[in-house]
């Protein structure tokens, strides 16, 4: 179960900390659990202040005018509460005029333009049978792809001069979608390990030219901010580490090199720090089942934790470690802060595991100031900022019509 955000002492409720929506509580009404003055009070505040709670009660209008006073002298915050179709209700924090913008196929992995106007993403729309990249302006309008369209297409970004892009590609193999390798029967989603290649071309899809040569994993690239390097993951001997090249793809380096798992690189703004994410096996079994999956070509369900590294690879530092799955660690313009994806919150006692609910959090680069954004049942994640630090583009499953489904949404960010 997600934690309560209202704090509570005794029967007081710190109600900056609640998710209300002051003027919907009033209009529809609440009752009072229990007579007993204190404890009715502390109960409906807990009970309203918990994001999930769906049910909706009645209380007398002596009582509405007592907690309407309350909340007013408490200063509770209202953050930005949608209600969806399904009754399904959408908390965030720090965002607002929360959007859809694809409506067609699993979408994911949005990021930002230099300047802010478009989204490259990766999509399955209009039936094809595996991913292709493409781009929108960031009201969803002007749809294009960009890839080639055979072959399977993965983790797409702009250059910093806002003329060229960069992704990973199957389509100089073969085949309309590579086969996928033969997984174990595991809970959770099983990550099948395609033979990309990373390819740079012009924004329209044009000079395509493939810069990387590995017959296994290249993919996760992200460019530095002055375009002369990219940071990427690879499976390469035997393992999955993070590697830098140059933008042609010459001068690769190593800058990981434990074993394990470590992915999804990213440059901060002014490319000085790199976060990612990583897991490294501790037990025989741990290793054993590590091995099975780099022999195999895929990678199981395994906690991540976060880390922040020079971009030469030194002063590496584990940022965060809580046995969960944390992952799409991106920054703050600013560069002090990071916002990333986790199912923290998502702890199934009966399965003795964490679950599939993903929310979004921000933490600072010292691993300090954990925070959480979006309470809600739903996946959340791969989340970015628009260069000047107003809107905020994620993928979420949020859309009741798809529930299985992948879509993106942009915001307004707010601090």
């Amino acid at each position: 179960m997600p934690k309560n955000p209202c704090k509570a002492t005794g029967f007081h409720y710190d109600l900056h900390e609640c998710n209300l929506n002051v003027s919907y509580i009033l209009q529809k009404g609440l009752q009072p659990r229990q007579k007993d003055s204190k404890e009715s009070l502390a109960g409906l505040f807990q009970h309203i202040c918990l994001p999930h709670h769906k049910q909706v009660l009645k209380y007398s209008g002596m009582f509405a005018s007592i907690l309407f006073i309350l909340l007013l002298l408490s200063g509770c915050t209202q953050k930005n509460v949608s209600v969806k179709p399904g009754e399904d209700t959408f908390i965030e924090e720090h965002m607002k005029n929360v959007t859809q913008l694809t409506f067609d196929g699993d979408n994911g992995e949005a990021y930002f333009s230099p300047d802010g106007r478009k989204l490259i993403y990766q999509s399955n729309r209009d039936l094809y049978a595996c991913d292709k990249i493409w781009i929108m302006n960031i009201d969803g309008s002007d749809k294009h792809m960009v890839s080639p369209d055979h072959g399977a297409h993965t983790c797409s970004f702009f250059f910093p001069d806002n003329q060229r892009i960069i992704f990973s590609s199957t389509s100089h193999i073969p085949g309309d979608c590579p086969p996928k390798p033969k997984a174990p029967q595991v809970a959770g989603h099983v990550w099948p390990l395609y033979p990309y290649d990373i390819f740079i071309a012009n924004a329209d899809g044009s000079n395509l030219k493939k810069i990387t040569d590995n017959p296994q994993y290249d993919a996760e690239p992200i460019v530095s901010h002055d375009g002369k390097q990219i940071v990427f993951g690879s499976q390469r001997y035997g393992d999955f580490d993070v590697y830098i090249m140059n933008s042609d793809g010459t001068g690769v380096r190593r800058l990981t090199d434990r074993t394990g798992y470590d992915g999804g690189p990213w440059f901060s703004p002014d490319s000085k720090k790199i976060a990612w994410r990583a897991w490294y096996p501790e037990t025989e079994e741990e290793k054993a089942l590590w091995r099975d999956c780099m022999e195999n070509n895929y990678i199981v369900p395994v906690p991540l934790d976060l880390w922040i590294m020079d971009s030469d690879g030194s002063n590496k530092k584990r940022i965060l470690h809580n046995k969960a799955t944390n992952f799409a660690p991106s920054w703050y313009p600013a560069g002090k802060r990071i916002i990333f994806s986790s199912n923290m919150d998502d702890w199934r006692e009966d399965m003795k595991r964490y679950g599939h609910n993903f929310e979004l959090y921000t933490i600072n680069s010292d691993g300090t100031g954990l925070k959480r954004l979006t309470y809600n049942k739903v996946f959340d994640g791969f989340p970015m900022f628009s260069p000047d630090g107003k809107k905020l583009a994620f993928a979420s499953n949020r859309n009741p019509q798809k529930p299985r489904a992948t879509d993106i949404f942009i915001a307004d960010w707010f601090e």
